[in-house]
């Protein structure tokens, strides 16, 4: 038998995990020892004379149960004689929207659960669009409660109306709708005669005759993403994951992304069948994990892709996506995202979006960025090629999430919709010169020396005798002021957090580059942000980004004042000021530590460049 994977979702109290009670119940497969565990004070239906928790089997945890919500994701397994189903029970409220995405993210079908009595609701519109967005293609509209309403037909017709205008402007291209209701049992198992007037199949008929996606997935070209790779012996090296399309068999050409090496498929090890000692396979297909070992010596590692040769993914590093934003805090444009699309982990930064897309009516709203819940369209650009396919036609190397780099929350979810052209118009052009030959050539090791504190802590100070220290050395060295590159190169920026960040970034581009030509680069940025400093950490070598915590207290640096500018913020006449109404993060680990309470400006500079030279940088 195949295997379906569904979700049930809507709006709050649609009444999504009885219905689901009610499928695990009515195919026999609660069994005697969950019914004995049931308590009397939980939600009840009767059913069949007997009294059944379906939150209780259906939910699982114990704050939903108090609420009488779903917070989490459920899973169950159930089976017929003709098929068998794991069913995702996805909660309804707008906060809980993440954990909705991700029960869509695997599942083949969506049923969209309505209240009869409410009709179509903006996170029915929501979860609707969101599935669509995931990839589902077969959608089942259960209008529930229908006993509420006395069965009334033009109440349904009225339901499926409403909602297949929305689903057209959605890209919604079917559905099937079934009136029901989950605590009766009408049109669940089978037809119901409260509803004569329904000649449709009831909702498990449906559910049991809904093509499944694997046949089409194995009929693409084969992509295995290494997940691991297996060296258990000198003579053994095996490239271990999961078959996402396709099928492969032993002496088939292969292409290796993103090094574009080609071999062949030496052999197939899965684990061995029962009753044999080889666990060799003559084929494999999408679905099956599997490890592969090629006849030829090649790059690939985890996050490589093993491709059929002739038919190989793509490759690109700027790109637009379609993304739900799952985050507390709102995306910033310009910062640097962990994005991870399979094995594949490369940093990502993203540009404001093109549009949000207002889930009711589909309408593209202007936006600068995305709150929490928030669908819209950006393009985006990362620090290494990937390896994808737009999420369209490979739903494992089409869809990827944005990890935040200070917490290591996942802040959102995307879906890939194709390179942009010009990725694809620039390539890198060879130097003759290499940045090593140009680091010989002045006799020194290249570096930035990137100095950070509160306004007022003396960074441009020090950074100055560290310029001057440096040329008595005879070193070659470069000082990138923070004031100074806002009259040229960040003239049009302000000092939003989102224009904070570009600031950075331009000039952490600039320093990559001073650095590539051999030279010591001094930078004096408050840089508030440490999202933004390890962004420039990697965007050099290892060793190459030295960061110099330039320690003052925020009210030593106000008594300074030597410019005015705490006193200006304080009256209000300043915006987003650091230490005032802005934030500003200190660094946890930085190379150098400078107290200036303890330092004079001398003092810190010989400390920073004797430390310099202790490296082998100066």
């Amino acid at each position: 038998m195949d295997l379906l994977r569904f979700i049930t979702c809507g709006s709050v109290d649609d009444g999504k995990s009885t219905l689901i009670g009610r499928l695990l119940y009515d195919t026999k497969l609660i069994f005697d020892d969950q019914l004995t565990a049931l308590t009397a004070d939980s939600k009840r239906v009767g059913t069949q004379g007997q009294e059944i928790d379906f939150a209780l089997l259906v939910d699982g945890l114990a704050a939903e149960r108090e609420q009488g919500i779903t917070i989490d994701v459920a899973y169950r397994y159930f089976a017929t004689p003709r098929r068998k189903f794991i069913v995702a029970d996805t909660p309804g409220h707008e906060q809980y929207t993440r954990n909705m995405v991700t029960g869509a993210s695997t599942a083949d079908a969506a049923v969209i659960l309505i209240d009869a009595r409410k009709g179509v609701l903006t996170q029915t519109r929501r979860h609707s669009f969101l599935a669509q967005l995931i990839g589902i293609r077969h959608f089942i509209l259960a209008v529930n409660k229908m006993d509420l309403v006395d069965y009334d037909q033009a109440r349904f017709d009225a339901i499926v109306a409403d909602y297949a205008g929305f689903a057209h402007k959605a890209g919604i291209k079917d559905f099937a709708a079934v009136p029901l209701s989950g605590l009766k049992g009408d049109n669940i198992l089978e037809r119901s005669p409260a509803m004569r007037w329904y000649s449709g199949p009831a909702l498990l008929v449906l559910l049991e005759t809904l093509p499944v996606d694997a046949d089409v997935a194995v009929a693409s070209p084969f992509r295995m993403p290494v997940q691991w790779v297996n060296r258990p012996s000198h003579d053994f090296r095996g490239f271990a994951g999961l078959i996402g399309t396709g099928q492969v068999s032993p002496g088939d050409p292969v292409r290796v992304l993103p090094s574009g090496r080609t071999s062949r498929v030496e052999r197939i090890v899965a684990m061995p069948q029962p009753g044999s000692d080889d666990g060799d396979l003559p084929i494999a297909r999408a679905g099956q994990s599997i490890t592969l070992t090629l006849a030829d010596e090649v790059d690939c590692s985890r996050g490589s892709v093993i491709a059929a040769a002739d038919a190989p993914p793509q490759s690109a590093d700027q790109f637009e996506a379609s993304l739900v934003w799952l985050g507390e805090d709102e995306l910033l444009p310009g910062r640097g995202y962990w994005l991870k699309l399979g094995a594949q982990t490369v940093t990502a930064t993203i540009q404001p979006p093109k549009y949000e897309i207002n889930v009711n009516n589909q309408e593209h709203l202007a936006a600068k960025t995305l709150t929490l819940n928030a669908i819209g369209v950006a393009e985006f650009a990362t620090d290494a090629p990937l390896v994808f396919e737009p999420y369209s036609e490979d739903r494992a190397l089409g869809g990827f999430i944005l990890i935040d780099k200070a917490s290591h929350a996942t802040v959102a979810c995307g879906t890939i919709h194709f390179a942009l052209r010009r990725a694809a118009n620039i390539h890198w052009q060879a130097l003759e010169i290499s940045r090593e030959a140009h680091a010989a050539q002045k006799n020194q090791k290249p570096a930035v020396i990137w100095l950070t504190g509160l306004s007022g802590a003396g960074k441009s100070t020090v950074a100055n005798l560290i310029e001057k220290r440096l040329f008595d050395l005879g070193k070659h060295s470069f000082l990138l002021d923070g004031d100074n590159v806002r009259h040229g190169l960040n003239r049009d920026l302000g000092f939003t957090e989102v224009d904070r960040i570009e600031n950075i970034r331009r000039v952490g581009e600039v320093a990559k580059l001073m650095v590539d030509a051999g030279l010591i680069v001094i930078t004096a940025f408050i840089s508030p942000f440490r999202a933004e400093r390890e962004l420039v950490r990697g965007m050099l070598g290892e060793g190459e980004f030295v960061e110099v915590f330039v320690d003052t207290p925020l009210d030593e640096a106000e008594r300074r004042d030597v410019k005015g500018l705490y006193a200006k913020a304080r009256r209000g006449e300043l915006k987003n000021f650091t230490g005032i109404d802005s934030p500003y993060e200190p660094p946890q680990t930085p190379e150098i530590h400078i107290d200036t309470l303890r330092m004079s400006p001398d003092e810190a500079a010989d400390t920073i460049v004797r430390a310099l030279l202790e490296r082998g940088t100066a």
